[in-house]
């Protein structure tokens, strides 16, 4: 027997034997704002509670929270009448039970919809915001989700599409186009980033250097730019559309940072947004010299760079304090700009030597100084590197560069492993290596024997974490991984179908997986007494350069990685080639190797030097290499 009456407010308890016992916070602020606004559209169930007068809410606790937060917050009395249904609490458990596990919560979509037909109908999405007591920005992501094309609601409806993959929509309001890619995409590959980049066409991401270094896709559009937002991107992002205005803009504020650098003098200034490692390494080098310091000067670095040691010694003792870490960071900074005032170009280097003013991978400015063009320097040695039976009487005496076996199979393999996870990216460059090393194999006697190619087909995977000292820490080995996962997820468990997937696939799809197979094949891996290797490794370079592979994005030369592994006199040689013999004294001046591996990695940040085994040489350079060796 059910009957309706009028309860005061204060006079409804919380039931102990309801069976729900907890809420979402922000659940109880959105339901209070609705009914707020619609009034309270359900009556709580109670039964009479222990004390005369008093109800406990057997059904409807959310609603009795909801209330009572209204009433705190001032939007209603704290005895106001609410209409209830009374019952007999005998069966209380069951009542409440049924309530929390009998409904079917309305279904995601048709709640997008809804959103949208409000909004149709004149309401503003402040005012959508206060009635269902949730922010603007989930309003208009709902929104969004409600215009995408009926077609794929539907298909989400049936729990045919995901969220994601819906959300992915959204950046366009064109239904056809996302019709159309939905229905174009392989179902195996439709993913949200494939649905977006599919709808965007050519456009140019928000995280693209260029965009990063107007000021973010904001600072883009209010110069006119042309933009397709993502609202699911909670970083702002979005894509940049009209790529000429994009670049345009790029160049205008590139030439004025080149302004203040033509004031130095330098005999030529370039502006590219993009400077590529094989274009930079095609230029000799003119680098700053120390000066005389003055007294107060020098008095002021040898006492920063006592703290340094001693405070970095500390650190490597587990013996620092929680501040120390900071203090380093901060000495670092000081002893980088008293540095920088020690140092300056000669005259020379201004009357042979340009400047390339361009921008780093973060969107930040980076200029290159001291380049020197061939032909302005025509005694520049092609590789910067010295080479051994080179330069005769004048290099007695001198230190040499000096890699154990164990450092350099550490570093080609890193090399390898560079070159496998750019090589996976780039499926054409992949299919004219398969084919190259398929017609080695076909006219191997044409040729000559011998592995000439630094793909392993048919098809062996060098397994590179063994020569490397902390595979963990391989950036590239990690998206190696990733991909495979990936791939896991795809082809068919059993080889058994294996033939009959491959023969469904598309042209365009083949040529992905053969990129992803021809990259676990890639060996430039360097192993003692590895003749038979040279002509792979040299394949292994001219791969890199068709990739245009950066090196620097996946090797930094630090103290961990690379300095604590060779000895005193290679790293006097490293600072000798990179910052001249008046740096490399330094690394003489040092007592202890840990010293010197801390200043080996000071000098040479930020200059781009790379170990030569990890190296991928210009063309020019490549071609030198191989007649010493044929000379041999």
């Amino acid at each position: 027997m059910t009957e309706t009456i009028i309860v005061p407010l204060n006079k409804l308890d919380v039931d102990p034997r309801n069976v729900r016992k907890s809420y979402r916070a922000e659940g109880i602020i959105e339901l209070a704002a609705n009914i707020k606004a619609e009034g309270l559209l359900q009556d709580p169930v109670v039964r009479k509670g222990d004390k005369k007068g008093r109800y406990f809410v057997t059904v409807g606790q959310r609603r009795l929270a909801a209330l009572n937060l209204l009433a705190e917050n001032g939007d209603m009395a704290k005895d106001a009448p609410i209409q209830c249904k009374l019952r007999d609490g005998n069966n209380a458990e069951a009542a409440s039970l049924a309530e929390n596990v009998m409904r079917e919560p309305m279904s995601a979509g048709d709640q997008f919809v809804s959103y949208a037909k409000m909004a149709d109908r004149g309401m503003t999405i402040a005012e959508i915001a206060a009635r269902f007591g949730t922010t603007e920005t989930m309003v208009r992501k709902r929104l969004a989700l409600g215009r995408v094309s009926p077609v794929l609601m539907e298909l989400y409806r049936a729990e045919k599409m995901t969220l994601d993959q819906l959300s992915a929509f959204t950046i366009t309001d064109d239904h056809e186009a996302q019709e159309r890619v939905w229905n174009e995409l392989p179902s195996y590959n439709r993913y949200a980033h494939n649905i977006r980049h599919a709808l965007t066409g050519e456009g140019v991401r928000a995280s693209d250097k260029r965009v990063q270094f107007l000021g973010g896709l904001d600072a883009y559009e209010a110069a006119g730019g042309a933009v397709k937002r993502d609202l699911f991107d909670d970083n702002g992002g979005g894509f940049a559309i009209d790529i000429v205005k994009l670049d345009s803009l790029v160049t205008e504020k590139l030439e004025a940072e080149a302004e203040k650098v033509r004031a130095e003098g330098w005999k030529w200034l370039e502006i590219t947004a993009d400077l590529s490692h094989e274009t930079l390494h095609g230029y000799g080098r003119r680098y700053p010299q120390p000066v005389d310091f003055s007294e107060e000067d020098q008095a002021e670095l040898d006492k920063l760079t006592a703290e340094y040691d001693e405070l970095a010694e500390l650190i490597n003792a587990d013996a620092a304090d929680d501040e120390a870490e900071a203090r380093l960071e901060e000495l670092d900074k000081l002893i980088d700009a008293l540095r920088d005032r020690g140092e300056a170009y000669e005259p020379e280097a201004y009357e042979i030597g340009g400047t390339i003013v361009t921008l780093g991978f973060n969107g930040a400015v980076r200029i290159e100084r001291g380049l020197v063009r061939p032909e302005d320097d025509p005694r520049r040695k092609a590789a910067g590197v010295q080479q051994d039976g080179e330069d005769g009487e004048a290099d007695v005496g001198k230190p040499r560069i000096s890699h154990s076996a164990a450092l350099i199979g550490d570093l080609t393999a890193q090399k390898t492993a560079a070159l496998r996870i750019e090589l996976a990216n780039n499926p054409d460059i992949a299919l004219a290596a398969v084919v190259h090393v398929t017609l080695l194999g076909v006219l191997g006697s044409a040729y000559g024997y011998g592995t000439q190619s630094a793909l392993q087909i048919s098809l062996t995977c060098e397994h590179l974490e063994g020569s490397m000292k902390k595979p963990d820490t391989n950036q590239a080995l990690a998206e190696l991984e990733s991909m495979r996962e990936n791939w896991g997820h795809q082809i068919p468990g059993n080889s058994a179908d294996l033939w009959e997937w491959c023969l469904d696939r598309s042209r365009e799809e083949l040529l992905v997986l053969l990129a992803f197979a021809a990259a676990n094949s890639v060996n430039a891996v360097q192993k003692p007494h590895d003749y038979y290797g040279k002509a792979g490794r040299e394949h292994a370079n001219q791969l890199g350069r068709a990739l245009n592979v950066d090196m620097r994005k996946w090797f930094e030369p630090t103290g961990e990685a690379y300095f604590s592994h060779i000895n005193k006199k290679s790293i006097e040689a490293v600072i000798s080639e990179v910052k001249g013999e008046e740096a490399a004294s330094s690394i003489r001046a040092a007592g202890k190797k840990a010293e010197a591996v801390a200043i080996a990695e000071r000098l040479v940040a930020s200059t781009g030097w790379l170990p030569e085994p990890i190296r991928i040489p210009s063309a020019e350079i490549g071609t030198e290499h191989e007649l010493r060796e044929a000379a041999e």
